[in-house]
């Protein structure tokens, strides 16, 4: 645990909304940049392989780099409410 996990006090599992919107902010940029990354080298690949292979990219990338501070964006906000 870092030094500013332990400022943030705990809060519980977003609402749904909280979460939607999270996702969203993720997933969106990261396939809007995986597109412009990789768009000409996916160019002739049929769609579900072209979707395979942006989902199989995408995922890690947004719950293992952006969710987290996502989420700890999310705790810092409601704590100031408090």
């Amino acid at each position: 645990m870092s030094e500013n996990d332990a400022a943030v006090t705990p809060v519980g599992p977003p609402p749904r909304h909280h979460l939607a919107l999270m996702i969203w902010l993720a997933v969106f940029p990261t396939l809007t940049a995986l597109q412009l990354l990789l768009g000409d080298l996916l160019d002739g690949a049929p769609t579900a392989v072209r979707t395979l292979v942006l989902a199989t990219i995408a995922v890690p990338i947004v719950i293992y780099g952006l969710m987290p501070p996502l989420q700890r964006l999310r705790a810092r906000l409601l704590a100031r409410r408090s």
